[in-house]
Order: C-alpha cells, then structure tokens, then sequence
C-alpha cells in the first residue's frame, strides 16, 4: 500500500485502511471482551495511529494485521488501567434526561405552611380549609358552625397576615 504526500491521497489511505481492517478490528476487541461502543473508539484510534505511520501499511498483510490488533490490545488495556475506567459504573440504558424536580414547590409548600402557623388558629383553619381542602364560603360556616360573614372575615384578615409572614420570609415583594 503506498503513501502519498497530498491531502486527498492521505483521505484516501485512511478511507482504504477503514474499510479493510475496521471490522476484523472490531471483532477482535469485541472478543477480548470489551464494551461494544466503546469498541468503536478503539477502532478508530487504532486505525488513526496506523495512518500517521504509513510506513507500517507497507508490510505484508500478516505484520499488519498482528500490528494493528497489538496496538488495539494496549488500548483496550490502556482504558481498562486508567482511573476513569474504574470510577465509572457501567448502565445498561442511558439515564432519562433531567426533568424539574419537587425542590422549589416543596420549599414553598414548607415556606407557606410554617407562614400559617404564625397565624390564629381560627384563621389558620379557615384559610387551610377554603385553599388547600377547596371547600366554599358556605361549607366552612357549616363546617366551623360560624355565620359565613365571620369565615369572610377570618379569610380577609388571615389571607392579609399571611401575605405579611410571606413577605418576612421573602416569599413575596
């Protein structure tokens, strides 16, 4: 196999080195054996180390062959050796994409529900019930056994005091 000195012959070497030793590579260090995708990688550093010494592609194919599979080999164990290697921890699928997690709304649930506590008792339970148990005006004077102007007023003033709390604890502007 001979080399040449412009670009397009050196594309052409590495295109004629890939097609005929990529897959017999491939194979060989799939068998050894080591991760399939990562085969690939090696694969390709081999070969690129072939095409930087054209010198080696010049020799009989079985010198070329033994050469490219030793050089795979010290690769392989090469990766296996390094550090990386061992503080990862093979998966068999990728993990999901990150989504939105809970943090922010539970701290604020956290944040409005130690707010309420400072509240009176009787305005806390009013607010509770109308905001977090979804209940009418009607239903918590039923409830609480209170005249609905008197829930009303519970909610108008808690809903004012609880605004301020928010405001202390930086919740609201």
């Amino acid at each position: 196999m001979s080399t040449g000195n412009s670009s397009t012959d050196a594309d052409e070497l590495l295109r004629n080195i890939h097609h005929r030793y990529s897959g017999m590579l491939r194979g060989f260090i799939i068998r050894m054996p080591y991760d399939a995708a990562a085969a690939d990688d090696v694969v390709q550093e081999t070969l690129l180390r072939a095409w930087q010494r054209p010198e080696i592609l010049n020799r009989p194919e079985p010198v070329i062959r033994a050469w490219l599979c030793r050089v795979a080999r010290n690769l392989v164990a090469d990766e296996l050796r390094s550090a990386r290697h061992r503080r990862e921890i093979p998966v068999d699928r990728m993990p999901e994409s990150a989504g939105d997690d809970d943090t922010d709304r539970l701290f604020d649930r956290w944040i409005v529900s130690e707010a309420l506590s400072t509240l009176p008792a009787d305005h806390s339970a009013v607010i509770r019930g109308a905001y977090h148990g979804g209940r009418s005006v009607a239903q918590l004077a039923t409830d609480f056994g209170i005249p609905i102007g008197t829930v009303k007023s519970r909610l108008h003033y808690g809903m004012r005091a609880l605004r301020v709390a928010l405001q202390e604890r930086g919740m609201l502007s």
